[in-house]
């Protein structure tokens, strides 16, 4: 025979550990997001991209193949603008400088939905991701003949 159930505490949820309210659980995502952003900031800094002989990510495609990929120059970028230095952001990386501000407002929809207890994934349906994914593909080509 069984022994009977504890009574359920406030904020407990009965397998030993403590229920999380919904709206803190949707908020960790979108907040863990910016505090990632934030301590990558925070490192790239100090740390010129430029340069050789940094402590930093490298492109694989580009290592491998000697082509830069839609996002090669991003790391460079994200230090531009750190540092205020917009010409040379667009100098990096154009596409992506272009796509920060549909970036920003993606992020904020999500930490709103998020902070308002709702869970949100952005719906691109199949002309969305074809767009998104020609874009890319269009864009790498342009930058590579370019070289």
């Amino acid at each position: 025979m069984r022994p009977p159930r504890a009574a359920r505490r406030p904020g407990h949820d009965g397998r030993g550990g403590f229920a999380v309210p919904a709206r803190v659980r949707t908020a960790l995502p979108p907040l863990a997001v910016a505090a990632g952003g934030l301590a990558g900031a925070a490192y790239l800094w100090s740390r010129n991209p430029h340069l050789p002989g940094q402590a930093l990510p490298f492109c694989p495609w580009r290592k491998v193949t000697g082509l830069q990929c839609p996002g090669c120059g991003g790391t460079r970028l994200a230090y531009d603008l750190l540092h205020g230095d917009v010409a040379a952001a667009w100098h990096d990386n154009a596409a992506l400088l272009l796509a920060l501000p549909l970036v920003a407002l993606l992020y904020l929809t999500w930490l709103r939905h998020g902070l308002a207890g709702r869970s949100w994934r952005p719906a691109l349906g199949r002309g969305g991701t074809a767009a998104v994914l020609g874009t890319a593909a269009a864009w790498t080509v342009l930058r590579n003949l370019a070289l």
